[in-house]
């Protein structure tokens, strides 16, 4: 019987492609950091470079605008005004050192335009709710998760349906540096620089955006012991 080799086989495909996307992953991450001399060819009016710089920063804005709405024509919409304003206002960025949190103040104003027209509702990890201190990367965006058997899918979107209908009742302000902060990972310096707040604004957006998300689920007596299966 082939079944076991099949199973090992795509197992062991999908490990590959994993490794694959992060080597990818990393070598934008690293591009990204050393992008000053793109920035700079591309202020002059290089095309090639501001090609460049699209290609290097196309997935990030994307993935954000898509968070943002969870719509992929409107994620491509924002992409796209994002990117066709960079291009044009780049000789305008004094610093390069603040390239991104420059494109995605665009991205973000972009994606404000887009509320006014259409609000748009977001989803949030479950874990987050009760772990407001960390700096880290969101522990829901692992790679590994998209290998999940169909039972674990069902219940991960289950909570995000739930985490999206709470994330929902926060005002504006707080409901957008959590998603910034815990989808895209920005650092409470990054945002501050992005939305033209103090560092301290952030963090207290943050602190009492998550308080908040606590609160509504607990008014919905929804937590880790109610919700009926380990997250």
């Amino acid at each position: 019987m082939a079944w076991p080799f099949i199973f090992r086989s795509r197992t062991a495909n999908a490990a590959r492609e994993n490794r694959t996307e992060l080597v990818v992953d990393t070598l934008l991450n690293n591009a990204m950091m050393h992008s000053d001399t793109l920035v700079t060819r591309a202020k002059e009016g290089d095309q090639s470079a501001q090609g460049k710089l699209v290609q290097l920063w196309y997935k990030r804005i994307y993935n954000f605008g898509f968070k943002f709405f969870m719509d992929h024509d409107l994620a491509m919409e924002v992409s796209q005004k994002t990117f066709i304003s960079m291009c044009k206002n780049l000789p305008s960025l004094q610093d390069n050192a603040r390239f991104k949190s420059w494109l995605y103040k665009i991205a973000v104003n972009y994606c404000r335009e887009e509320v006014r027209k259409k609000k748009g509702d977001r989803s949030l990890s479950f874990d987050v709710v009760w772990n407001r201190d960390a700096e880290d990367s969101p522990k829901w965006e692992s790679t590994g998760q998209r290998y999940d058997n169909p039972e674990s899918q069902l219940h991960r979107t289950e909570l995000a349906d739930i985490l999206q209908e709470a994330l929902s009742e926060l005002n504006a302000e707080q409901r957008e540096v959590v998603i910034m902060k815990e989808y895209e990972g920005l650092k409470f310096r990054e945002i501050a620089e992005v939305l033209n707040i103090s560092e301290n604004t952030v963090k207290s957006r943050m602190y009492y955006g998550l308080d908040g998300l606590r609160k509504i689920l607990d008014r919905k007596n929804i937590n880790k012991d109610t919700i009926g299966y380990e997250l």
